[in-house]
């Protein structure tokens, strides 16, 4: 058996390697909604809108090759100032994923029902397959 040890792996272009076809987040986002929109730290995206109170619009730097990807977060309140006990993160009612892009909707279902609502920290994941 080899063994293969490599500190980085680049593509042949010099940047970051690609992971096609593998189980792996082929996308995924950390970002503050509450205060800004303020990016924390993000993988495959190149930019995300504020649409309205809890809406983001997140756009992919690299194409899924299909919309029948699967998007996952989580949403949180990180003072001490709120009292919600559950803010919940969906994909956006009426918006649909498309190859290059998807919408989130939090909300504090404790507080404001199923009313969007801004949250500290918003995390998101997409898994699928790339272009």
């Amino acid at each position: 058996m080899s063994t293969l040890k490599a500190d980085t792996i680049q593509s042949t272009g010099g940047g970051a390697a690609t992971l096609t076809r593998q189980h792996a987040a082929k996308a995924w986002s950390n970002f503050d909604q509450r205060s800004s929109l303020s990016v924390l730290d993000s993988f495959n995206l190149s930019s995300q809108t504020d649409v309205e109170a809890g809406n983001i619009s997140l756009t992919l730097s690299n194409n899924m090759s299909n919309a029948n990807y699967v998007v996952t977060g989580l949403g949180h309140y990180i003072d001490s100032t709120s009292n919600a006990l559950c803010p919940a993160i969906a994909l956006r009612r009426g918006a649909t994923k498309t190859t290059s892009g998807y919408q989130t909707q939090t909300a504090d279902v404790v507080w404001s029902g199923t009313a969007g609502a801004d949250v500290d920290e918003v995390m998101t994941s997409a898994m699928g397959d790339l272009a």
